[in-house]
């Protein structure tokens, strides 16, 4: 956590003076920050300022002359203390900058109005910002971008006339692209309200209180039945540019709900029962989600797999931001000590997390932003599918919440060679073999030849890509970090499985049968040594695997780490070196980084010893 974070908000364990338990916003309601001790002398000043002056109590909040961090020179935020009348040369100019940073947050910025170069709060008069705000409406109209005002705060009340600050959205779809796509994996414990409160983000109608809202999401009868995700199932909710839900609501298909939204969040609905572990365990690393979304019941409070779901995020350092749900069947107190329960296991020397409450639009525009900037922030809904108290807040979130990776990062993967992992494989009648997964680097085109493996034998088979659809709509160019189905036609499916990746006939990847990895024992009842078997997870790899050896120890307890060699058993996979590396088995469970790899050449077992193991 870095040191601006840490003066806002004090350290993730302890955050005294005053600000325990479900009371402290962090925010403040301004996303500026303040110490507690000048907060409150503030809020004295402003009160008795208020009482002296008998302002009307419809007043915009407060938000103190602190100062923001100078402005950075790379990202999509960025600061302008006044756009009054530029001349048209400085306008151009204007216009390219807005242009570079639309780049930089691949489609979105933010822009502040009223706060100097150097970070400094100075504020404009209402005449100077509505003026400010019509430049800026000129410059996104000249590069085809929509805005939106986030929110305008005065900055000093002692003055004749009041000075205000705007945060305003600039949102424009990249040329190259349909919409700007984010991820975001739904865990949770069994019985939470998941599939739930995804039925009701998503189709724009509230839940009866008996499920109603989840049926569509089911995709097998028993899920009906029982009313338990066993399986993966994906959902969209769409943004149109100015900032509008775009959702089934409307009697909409999927291909109109891509046409209308500028950007689309997809939703990664997840198993919570534990028997389901392992499918949840491969939505986690096979789909490569942005972020999580940890759904907990107000009424059962953290139970079951909530912790579990929660340390699988942070181990694959996927940023987690969490909604209580359900506040409707229980009182405000039960909701409160559920918060408080839900910040005291944040706030553990394990997690280091910062706990932030959100209950206004202004806190969830501050969520987002914070979030996105700081890894240890985790912000917290609390919201009913049934009544839908503070579901406005959880939709502000998502439209504000901007892409982790930067166009640099972007540019660099699309560069590379193609590389598409394999997670589903379908048989389409009047389409043939289908195949959907993730594009993890470089670009697909209809009509692309690619070579899919390893087999068995550890050998790659050559394909053409016939078409793509992305959430349900054709697409003619794939591009990275794009999840996307392509259709294979008449390509044997039988010779598919889960776990394969599609790349370019130009790479030579690396098969192997043989891995080490360095790994850390997160529990383990007895102890962990070789000979002992265990379910491997690498990306979309599931695979059981033998412990071969165990460098430099015999055996291996709770807590340590060594270095480990493992071998597949039933066939050989592509791996990387630095892939993450998740197993489990049973109880045990670690976590680890791949470090070497023993190629087929070297690794693959013959005949006869084989059947001298046997």
């Amino acid at each position: 956590m870095d040191s601006r974070v840490s003066e806002l908000f004090g350290s993730g364990s302890g955050q005294k003076s005053g600000c325990q338990g479900v009371g402290c916003n962090v925010s403040s309601g301004n996303g500026f920050g303040m110490s507690s001790k000048k907060c409150l002398k503030n809020a004295k000043k402003a009160k008795s300022r208020s009482s002296r002056n008998s302002k009307p109590s419809n007043n915009p909040p407060y938000l103190p002359p602190a100062n923001l961090p100078p402005e950075a020179e790379e990202g999509n935020i960025e600061y302008k203390l006044k756009l009054i009348d530029p001349t048209q040369y400085r306008f151009e100019h204007l216009a390219t900058q807005m242009k570079w940073r639309l780049q930089e947050g691949r489609g979105e910025a933010v822009y502040q109005i009223g706060v100097d170069d150097n970070g400094m709060l100075v504020g404009l008069s209402e005449e100077d910002l509505r003026s400010s705000l019509k430049t800026l409406g000129r410059m996104a109209e000249k590069v085809g971008a929509d805005i939106t005002i986030l929110r305008e705060r005065e900055v000093d009340h002692d003055a004749d006339i009041p000075r205000k600050i705007a945060e305003v959205l600039i949102r424009k779809v990249p040329d190259d692209q349909q919409f700007l796509d984010l991820r975001v994996a739904v865990l949770g414990n069994v019985d939470s309200g998941k599939s739930t409160l995804l039925g009701v983000l998503t189709q724009g109608e509230l839940d009866n209180g008996r499920g109603r809202a989840r049926l569509n999401l089911f995709r097998h009868l028993h899920e009906i039945q029982t009313g338990r995700t066993s399986s993966i199932s994906f959902e969209i909710l769409g943004f149109n540019s100015k900032g509008e839900v775009v959702n089934y609501s409307e009697s909409r298909t999927a291909e109109e709900i891509c046409e209308s939204a500028s950007k689309m969040i997809t939703f990664i609905d997840l198993a919570g029962h534990h028997k389901y572990l392992k499918t949840t365990i491969f939505g986690l690393t096979s789909y490569c989600p942005d972020f999580a979304m940890l759904v907990v019941s107000a009424n059962t409070g953290i139970a079951g797999t909530t912790r579990e779901h929660l340390g699988l995020a942070m181990a694959l350092k996927v940023p987690i931001f969490i909604v209580v749900s359900k506040v409707d069947l229980c009182k405000r107190d039960t909701v409160e000590r559920t918060v408080r329960q839900l910040e005291r296991i944040l706030k553990q020397p394990g997690c280091n997390k910062v706990p932030l409450v959100v209950s206004t639009a202004d806190d969830a525009v501050t969520a987002a932003q914070q979030f996105a900037q700081s890894p240890s922030i985790t912000p917290i809904f609390t919201v009913s599918s049934v009544s839908g108290e503070s579901l406005n807040l959880l939709k502000v979130f998502f439209n504000i919440i901007p892409p982790l990776s930067n166009s640099k990062e972007q540019e660099e993967l699309m560069q590379q060679l193609t590389e598409f992992q394999v997670d589903e494989i379908y048989t389409v009648p009047d389409v043939g073999t289908v195949v959907g997964g993730t594009l993890y680097s470089g670009i697909c085109r209809e009509g692309e030849q690619l070579v899919v493996g390893p087999t068995d034998s550890g050998q790659f088979l050559k394909l053409t890509v016939c078409s793509i659809q992305r959430n349900r709509s054709a697409c003619r160019v794939l591009r990275a970090g794009q999840a996307a189905t392509l259709a294979l036609d008449t390509f044997d499916r039988s010779l598919l499985r889960k776990g394969m990746v599609m790349v370019s006939p130009e790479m030579n990847p690396t098969i192997c049968w043989l891995f080490e990895a360095e790994i850390v024992l997160l529990f383990h009842a007895k102890t962990f040594h070789k000979g002992f078997q265990v379910t491997v997870h690498v990306g979309n790899i599931r695979q059981t695997a033998t412990v071969k050896a165990v460098h430099g120890k015999e055996e291996l307890r709770t807590g340590e780490k060594a270095v480990v060699c493992f071998k597949f058993i039933k066939h050989p996979e592509y791996l990387k070196v630095g892939a993450k590396l998740l197993f489990r088995e049973g109880a045990t469970k670690g976590i680890g980084q791949v470090t070497k790899l023993q190629p087929v050449s070297q690794s693959q077992p013959s005949q006869s010893e084989e059947e001298d193991e046997a």
